[in-house]
C-alpha cells in the first residue's frame, strides 16, 4: 500500500500543465483549496469535479494512477465522513440511537466532504506529479522572497519543503522494503489486537528513523562538499518566466470562481 502513495512522486513529461511555471501550478493549487469550500450544492461540486478531471487529462497522467493513490487515504477519508453523517442534524431523520443520529442533512454533507477531499487530493497530486523538486524549490522561493525583505529566510525554508516533499516517497519505499523483510521472519502486522499491532511497528520506525537520519547527515556532507552556503551570493541557473499558458491558467481559475458564486445556493 506504501508504494502507491502519491505525495512528493514526480512523473516526466511534456503536457500542457508540465510546462506551466511552478508558481503558476503553486498559486492554482493553493487557491483550488480555497474556493472549493465555495461550493455547497451538487452543481458545484459537479463543476468542481469536471475542472479537476479536466486538468488531469491535460497532465497526461491516467485517472487509474490517481484513484489508486487515493486508496492508502481512504480510511481517513471514510472516517471523516462518517463522523459528519452521524454527528449532523437537520432535515429528515432516517436512524436515530443516542447521540448518533443519521439524518438527509448529514448524508448529504458527508456526500460533499467526500468530494472536497478526494478534489483536493487529486489537485495536490496534479502539482507534485507534474514539478520537479529543483522547480517546486525554486517556486516556492519567488513566492516568498518578498519575505526576505523582513529577514524571512525564503530560500532556506524553500530548500527544506522541497526536500522533505522529495523524501516522502523515498522513505515509503524504504518502509515497504522494512516491513517485506520483518514479514520475511515471520513478524504479521495485521494481526492481534491495538498493543500488538502498535508493537510490531517498532521493528519498522527503529530502522527507518536511522535510514532517514543517515539519509540527512548524507545529504548535508554533499552539500557542503559543493560548497553550499545558503541563498547569499547565490545566482540562478534556471529563470522563471510566465507564458501565455500561465495566463490562460489564471483565467480559468477566475471563470471557476465566477462560475461557483453563480451556482452558489
Amino acid at each position: 500500500m506504501l508504494d502507491k502513495m502519491l505525495l512528493g512522486r514526480y512523473i516526466q513529461g511534456d503536457s500542457w500543465i508540465h510546462r506551466l511555471d511552478p508558481r503558476t501550478k503553486l498559486i492554482s493549487s493553493f487557491y483550488f483549496i480555497i474556493i472549493i469550500f465555495l461550493a455547497n450544492n451538487w452543481q458545484t461540486y459537479l463543476l468542481l469535479t469536471l475542472f479537476t478531471l479536466l486538468a488531469i487529462h491535460l497532465s497526461g497522467i491516467s485517472i487509474r494512477f490517481f484513484i489508486k493513490g487515493v486508496k492508502p487515504m481512504i480510511w481517513l477519508i471514510l472516517f471523516t465522513v462518517i463522523f459528519q453523517v452521524l454527528f449532523t442534524i437537520g432535515g429528515e431523520t432516517y436512524f436515530k440511537w443516542g447521540p448518533i443520529t443519521v439524518t438527509s442533512l448529514g448524508l448529504i454533507n458527508g456526500a460533499f466532504i467526500f468530494a472536497r477531499l478526494v478534489l483536493i487530493i487529486f489537485m495536490s497530486t496534479i502539482l507534485t506529479l507534474t514539478t520537479a523538486p529543483l522547480e517546486l524549490t525554486d517556486g516556492i522561493e519567488h513566492l516568498l522572497r518578498p519575505l526576505a525583505k523582513i529577514g524571512f529566510p525564503a530560500h532556506e525554508i524553500a530548500l527544506m519543503l522541497s526536500i522533505a516533499l522529495r523524501y516522502v516517497p523515498t522513505l515509503m519505499d524504504e518502509a515497504q522494503k522494512i516491513m517485506n523483510a520483518q514479514r520475511a521472519r515471520g513478524v504479521e502486522f495485521d494481526q492481534g489486537n491495538f498493543i500488538q499491532r502498535m508493537k510490531a511497528i517498532v521493528p519498522i520506525l527503529v530502522p527507518l528513523f536511522v535510514s532517514a537520519f543517515n539519509r540527512a547527515e548524507e545529504m548535508a556532507t554533499a552539500m557542503e562538499a559543493r560548497g553550499y552556503r545558503g541563498s547569499e551570493g547565490r545566482t540562478k541557473y534556471r529563470q522563471l518566466n510566465y507564458g501565455k499558458g500561465d495566463f490562460v491558467a489564471y483565467s480559468a481559475l477566475f471563470a471557476l470562481t465566477l462560475a461557483l458564486l453563480f451556482l452558489r445556493n
